[in-house]
């Protein structure tokens, strides 16, 4: 057992960066848990629980929650950026005179930001390098939050193309019930990590329709095989895609009954609007504002992405679910 390291960083609240906290708290001596609302701090301070995006679970003693984004990056070796998407940016330039040269930067948001489809790893480092060279890995498998937090076996990826970085992480973070592997293809995971929740949207709709077993297991294997043609137009590998960031994730997200992408799949399915649906939900399904992204990704590097595409037309061009499912089954017959 390699005893615990110093201070780390978790900056975001939500339900996978209080899951992270938890299952890192044994391996550093002290945690920072930062949230944007004050009010959700105090009670989780006197509480100890996170009862908006995590409840039931209680946080160790050596995680401190902050609202105070200088106490929070003061002094720590590891900073965690777990925002929402659309949010990385403004958070990364509010973090900015806090940081230091010397710390190491894990991205664990899943997305793309829109307008410049820059991935997560890619919006850190626009930012930081304005004051210093960051050192940045990428955090990514199939992770839901709960099983997490209540210690269930769990295997991600830990990405950089600085595999000395990548493998420090992997040294640190891994765990009794967290094990990492490092990797050194982080446009392959990130891409991954960000595709696989629209394609969790076309699941959630097949399930919603009742539409069976048959047609969710094509949806994945089909949507795994155009996640990679645009991964590998990028410059990624083909074997990330088969692995834990690839497969494994979209394969958790597509089937699992905590996703909050296939949720809201089910959801349109069902007749709500998406409006209606997306105001409902606590938390932020990433694929709701990635699909748009996505599908401008495949446009400028020329890639067929048809499930994308339905997708997008249904969020934003309301077509309804079943007349998409029907176009992608009486496209023009191919090769596998």
């Amino acid at each position: 057992m390699i005893p615990p390291k110093g201070k780390i960083a978790i900056i975001g609240a939500g339900s996978w960066g209080t899951a992270l906290a938890i299952v890192l708290a044994p391996r550093f001596e002290h945690v920072r848990l930062w949230a944007y609302e004050t009010d959700l701090v105090d009670r989780m301070r006197t509480s100890r629980i996170n009862d908006v995006f995590l409840p039931d679970f209680e946080l160790p003693a050596n995680v401190e929650p902050t609202a105070d984004l200088a106490g929070a990056l003061d002094m720590v070796e590891i900073v965690v950026g777990v925002m929402p998407s659309r949010f990385a940016r403004k958070i990364y330039e509010a973090m900015l005179p806090f940081l230091m040269p010397g710390m190491r930067f894990v991205s664990a948001t899943k997305g793309l930001e829109s307008g410049t489809l820059l991935r997560m790893t890619e919006v850190a480092r626009k930012v930081l390098d304005a004051r210093f060279p960051a050192r940045i890995a990428a955090l990514s498998g199939p992770t839901f939050a709960r099983e997490v937090a209540r210690g269930a076996p769990t295997a991600v990826v830990i990405a950089s193309e600085d595999l000395d970085l990548a493998g420090s992480i992997q040294q640190e973070f891994s765990g009794p019930t967290f094990r990492l592997y490092t990797n050194d293809d982080p446009l392959g995971v990130e891409i991954a990590a960000a595709l696989k929740n629209s394609i969790a949207i076309g699941a959630g709709i097949c399930h919603g329709l009742g539409l069976g077993h048959n047609a969710i297991a094509a949806l994945i294997t089909r949507g795994l095989a155009e996640i990679t043609r645009l991964a590998v137009a990028m410059g990624g590998r083909p074997r990330t895609l088969a692995g834990l960031a690839g497969m494994g994730d979209l394969v958790l997200t597509c089937t699992g009954e905590l996703s909050r992408n296939r949720s809201v799949g089910v959801e349109l399915a069902r007749g709500r609007k998406l409006s209606e649906i997306v105001s409902s939900m606590t938390m932020i399904a990433e694929g709701v504002e990635t699909t748009a992204a996505a599908a401008d990704l495949g446009r400028q590097f020329g890639v067929d992405l048809p499930i994308i595409q339905q997708m997008q037309s249904i969020l934003k061009g309301g077509r309804p679910p079943q007349d998409a499912i029907r176009e992608l089954m009486e496209r023009a017959l191919k090769h596998e």
